[in-house]
């Protein structure tokens, strides 16, 4: 399974940015795929994950401001980002959890100016 995360880059602060992770290879039809992020100098921390079925949750510091959507035609999961705060700068990770493993994608780097 390889997972190929895309459209990040610099934005001001309250705009908005769409990653998307496409996956390709063994995907089965039930898993879970996430979106993480990883600041400099911090842990890598949980923002987003979302059921083949179509079923979310998010980190109460995205809330409100963070949709993450999936298309499984596709196998592709997205994350639109609105209300950027300098905060939210850091590079984001998809994976997606399926069979008992877990496969990360290679990051997008998200950088949002005050």
């Amino acid at each position: 399974v390889q997972l190929q995360a895309s459209g990040g880059g610099l934005v001001q602060a309250g705009g908005s940015l769409r990653l998307s992770c496409a996956a390709s290879g063994s995907i089965f039809s039930s898993n879970i795929m996430a979106w993480y992020r990883q600041a400099p100098g911090k842990q890598r921390e949980w923002v987003a994950h979302i059921t083949s079925g179509g079923v979310t949750n998010s980190a109460d510091s995205v809330k409100g401001r963070f949709t993450i959507s999936r298309d499984n035609a596709r196998n592709t999961v997205y994350l639109q980002m609105n209300s950027l705060r300098p905060e939210d700068t850091a590079v984001y990770y998809c994976n997606v959890r399926q069979n008992g493993y877990l496969y990360w994608g290679q990051g997008t780097q998200v950088t949002v100016s005050s």
